[in-house]
């Protein structure tokens, strides 16, 4: 789930005017939402964000900070890259330990842990459908875990791609106070840490090969053509990677590796079509395979067979 700049912009007032942070329809269940526990936890933990996700007022009775801690905390196992095409929603694990006092309940109805990523160059964040689920280790630990949840049909534009993510931990405990019309914001407790991960969203890439004729007559020569294609955001259909240099390589069918040197490059068109030639010598397997960038990880086209008499 997203929230946009413009939404997380709120101006905060009163008692932090929790309303003012409406629950998404996508999250619109009896739990607090994971965007209005994240707003809490950030603006108790005065932590200094783009402008338009920060928060404006402060006054007495606010939420305090709670004697809590995070560590251990792991988002997408640990890999930076988050591949995503255009229609199927992305579920991104993480899991934290959560180190609290002994007046903490992290397995209460209205506590409300998360990660959610957000864009350091502007005020978007990604967040799960459903906080994290946490269960005790001992009576001041706990191990949670849960998901961002992207999907690229509502989520996501073609801006968002490349290295530019930033995991933050959040959680609030409501201790029974209402998250919408707090009747004493100071028993809300928070915690908050940023920076915990450092991740990209990249668009689905693939790509195809096909070597013709079939069978070839050796030292013929054969055409080699493909198509590299990727994700579009913006219009949720596949389009072509333009001006893109991909590897062509060959394996004999005596093998079950293809070697570590390429054969040449090839750069992909205006519309993403490749094509070159190459001589046939060998019975053997053609593909071509691309090293991927900051914004479209690397793919290999399945081989194609040809029979060289």
């Amino acid at each position: 789930m997203r929230i946009r700049a413009t939404m997380a912009a709120a101006t905060v007032t009163g008692s932090l005017a929790l309303a003012a942070f409406a629950v998404p329809a996508a999250q619109a269940t009896d739990q607090p939402s994971l965007a209005q526990a994240h707003q809490v936890a950030q603006k108790a933990a005065g932590h200094s964000a783009p402008q338009a996700r920060s928060l404006t007022a402060t006054e007495a009775g606010d939420p305090y900070v709670m004697d809590a801690t995070f560590s251990n905390i792991k988002v997408n196992s640990g890999k930076s890259a988050i591949v995503v095409g255009t229609t199927n929603t992305v579920h991104v694990s993480y899991s934290f330990t959560f180190t609290h006092g002994s007046d903490v309940d992290p397995t209460a109805d209205d506590f409300v842990p998360g990660v959610d990523l957000y864009r350091t160059d502007e005020g978007n964040a990604l967040f799960g459908d459903a906080p994290a689920t946490c269960t005790a280790a001992s009576s001041t630990v706990a191990n949670c875990k849960g998901s961002i949840d992207i999907n690229p049909q509502e989520e996501l534009s073609n801006v968002d791609a490349g290295a530019k993510w930033t995991g933050e931990a959040f959680a609030v405990a409501y201790n029974g106070q209402d998250p919408d019309s707090p009747s004493d914001p100071s028993k809300i407790g928070t915690a908050y840490q940023d920076a915990v991960s450092s991740n990209a969203l990249q668009r689905y890439s693939k790509l195809t090969v096909n070597a013709s004729p079939e069978p070839v007559k050796k030292g013929g020569t054969l055409t080699i053509t493909g198509a590299l294609t990727r994700a579009n955001w913006d219009t949720h259909k596949y389009a072509g990677y333009t001006s893109q240099s991909v590897k062509l390589q060959f394996r004999k069918t005596s093998s079950s590796t293809y070697p570590t040197t390429y054969l040449k490059s090839v750069t992909s068109s205006s519309t993403g079509s490749l094509k070159t030639t190459s001589t046939a010598t060998y019975d053997g397997y053609w593909r071509y395979n691309f090293l991927g960038t900051s914004t479209t990880p690397a793919v290999k086209a399945t081989g194609d067979f040809v029979d060289v008499r």
